[in-house]
């Protein structure tokens, strides 16, 4: 029987990112992958490196999110350093674009919302926003420049970090399907593969949208599929250098000339088409962001999986059963919250104390809701 101090369930960027920090803190390391690792939702994603939330109820990742993007150039020059390959960070900020009528209105409570939250934006007349990226609609009636921010290769990101893991002593482990946690009385004993079990310290659930669908997790980790469909993009005449946002698009451009348009969010279970339907809107939306984007060739379509919780925030810390951690449930913002997730796992395994308050993100929330509903 395999042995190890700490066993991961899930390898894409946050299972084996969590993989890298506790090998390079001299843990022994295995990360099981139902298939092909790093293929899921961290495949599929945009790579959008933004703190700024979405939407009221994302308000309190906010300071994760802060903390996750402070660690990111370290984190970044630390996989790239391990593996000798590059992952397409880009730190040149991300432009909020608006077209509303009432846009100077919604400009400045834009503007007041990141203020209030530590977060810098700096608001741009159409004029300033056009000449800082010629790309942009002239229908635009404002901007704000969030100069923090970043994007980085997500695909690219994650075939790194998963070199960077194995380099760094970690043992991955494709197509191995886990079944279930091994349990024994109030503590987890590691993980129950289709034809073994694996005996760990440490159990760490970080499959993503499919946490739930191993056996004794969905207490702690009740999450569903949100399916989010893209493209990608060429036009060698038009140049983008930051995330362009507004409020039904983003467009975020890759060093090699790519530029990605997304994305959608359809609550379809594990379904993975591409739909002729969402893909018109996207390419609607993002000619009426970009109009020379008309030109530009489809290089690629595709589809993936967010693992979203049941009150849209992330899954990540201990649980009442010795040993096994979640870091699941990270829904839109997954890719952003790879370095902070990673620490703080580390930390609570390697110190049992963590930097950043995290007690909002328990997996013991659920856990408790269910007990008060059906006491």
């Amino acid at each position: 029987m395999k042995s190890f101090d700490a066993a991961i369930a899930g390898g894409g960027l946050i299972g084996s990112a969590i993989a890298l920090e506790l090998a390079q803190a001299g843990l022994s390391v295995a990360v099981f992958e139902k298939g092909e690792p790093g293929r899921e939702a961290s495949w599929a994603s945009a790579g959008i490196l933004s703190p700024a939330p979405e939407t009221q109820g994302m308000i309190p990742i906010v300071p994760l999110a802060k903390a996750s993007i402070v660690l990111y150039p370290e984190f970044v020059a630390n996989v790239e350093g391990i593996s000798g390959q590059n992952v397409g960070f880009r730190p040149f900020g991300t432009m909020d674009v608006l077209f509303s009528r009432d846009a100077k209105r919604d400009l400045s409570t834009l503007i007041a919302l990141h203020h209030g939250l530590g977060l810098k934006a700096e608001p741009l007349h159409p004029e300033e926003a056009r000449e800082l990226e010629p790309a942009l609609s002239p229908e635009a009636e404002a901007a704000a420049l969030r100069p923090d921010e970043a994007s980085i290769d997500n695909r690219a990101l994650t075939q790194a970090v998963l070199h960077a893991t194995q380099k760094s002593g970690a043992e991955i482990f494709p197509d191995k399907v886990v079944e279930a946690i091994w349990r024994e009385g109030s503590r987890c004993a590691g993980l129950k593969l289709r034809n073994e079990n694996v005996s760990a310290k440490w159990t760490i659930i970080a499959s993503g949208c499919f946490s739930a669908n191993v056996e004794g997790v969905a207490v702690y980790a009740p999450v569903r599929p949100a399916k989010g469909q893209m493209a990608s993009l060429r036009a060698d005449e038009l140049k983008i250098r930051r995330v362009l946002w507004s409020e039904k698009i983003y467009l975020v451009p890759r060093n090699d000339g790519r530029i990605l348009a997304g994305a959608t969010v359809e609550y379809v279970g594990f379904d993975k088409h591409v739909t002729a339907g969402a893909i018109e809107k996207i390419l609607s939306d993002a000619m009426e962001l970009a109009p020379g984007l008309a030109n530009a060739r489809i290089e690629e379509t595709w589809a993936g999986l967010r693992p979203d919780s049941p009150d849209h925030l992330p899954i990540v810390g201990p649980t009442d059963l010795e040993g096994l951690l979640i870091a699941t449930g990270h829904f839109r913002s997954g890719v952003m919250l790879t370095p902070i997730t990673a620490r703080l796992i580390r930390e609570w395994i390697t110190e049992q104390r963590v930097s950043v308050d995290w007690e909002r993100l328990s997996p013991m929330r659920f856990a408790a809701a269910r007990k008060e509903t059906t006491a």
